[in-house]
């Protein structure tokens, strides 16, 4: 059985975003994800997730000025500093908050800023942060994106997050794999979840196309998580998605599961 969390990003979105919390525990969530934790006080967030009685699963590290566009600066040959400084702060917040992993944006390729240039610096990056959340106690991802929705973002494709991991050669650098990004960029969902089985810490959903609930779209997910759950996968399905018709109204897929 999928083990779900609900992203508090795109979930509940009528509520105020500490209202969500409650939201999603009384929906039947146990865990809990979201892009961001830096505009929120790290005591009152750890004290909400345990009145809830909810697990942090992830979080993002610092990833620019999202209101201003960022998506991330890991690529970003030009920002190192604040990229490292970044890292520090993510530990921080997932320490306090019993998170045990931390997602790592690549973000944008910089206009003019040549292709070995781009993979050098987030190579030397995620280098940097693996050593440092392994220190700490927790495992660093980072997630292909697709660039029809985020043109220019730099990690797109799962064979692409393979190889830099690769060539970064840490053993805590993982692969979160996002399942409505991947069927956008490349399809093949269940046999690439197999081959990479024991490199995924972290999965999301949401259907496509639309970027809804499972169900309204052309992903077979009732199929998918069957095959999930037959090669043995344990970690968390975040429920990144925007709701068609209100979370609470679009959450009939996910009751078997919750």
């Amino acid at each position: 059985m999928p083990k779900l969390c609900a992203n508090l990003s795109l979930l509940y979105t009528e509520l105020e975003f500490m209202d969500r919390f409650a939201a999603a525990a009384k929906s039947g969530f146990k865990g809990v994800e979201y892009l961001f934790p830096y505009a929120y006080p790290k005591d009152q967030l750890a004290e909400t997730l345990a009145h809830n009685k909810l697990v942090q699963v992830l979080h993002n590290m610092p990833a620019g000025d999202w209101a201003k566009g960022d998506r991330g600066i890991g690529c970003n040959p030009n920002r190192v500093g604040e990229f490292q400084d970044g890292v520090g702060k993510a530990i921080e917040y997932a320490s306090a908050l019993g998170c045990k992993q931390l997602n790592c944006l690549a973000g944008l390729a910089p206009e003019g800023v040549a292709p070995d240039k781009l993979r050098a610096t987030f190579v030397a990056n995620l280098r940097f942060a693996a050593k440092k959340t392994k220190a700490a106690g927790i495992r660093l991802l980072t997630e292909p994106v697709n660039n029809r929705d985020i043109p220019r973002f730099y990690l797109n494709r799962s064979q692409q997050a393979l190889e830099i991991m690769d060539e970064v050669g840490s053993d805590n650098l993982w692969l979160q794999y996002d399942i409505y990004h991947m069927q956008v960029m490349e399809g093949h969902l269940a046999k690439t979840i197999e081959a990479n089985l024991a490199r995924i810490s972290h999965m999301q959903l949401a259907d496509n196309p639309g970027r809804h609930e499972p169900g309204t779209g052309e992903i077979n997910y009732p199929f998918l998580f069957d095959w999930i759950d037959r090669i043995g996968y344990k970690g968390w399905i975040g429920c990144e998605y925007n709701p068609k018709a209100g979370t609470v109204e679009g959450l009939a897929w996910a009751k078997p599961y919750l």
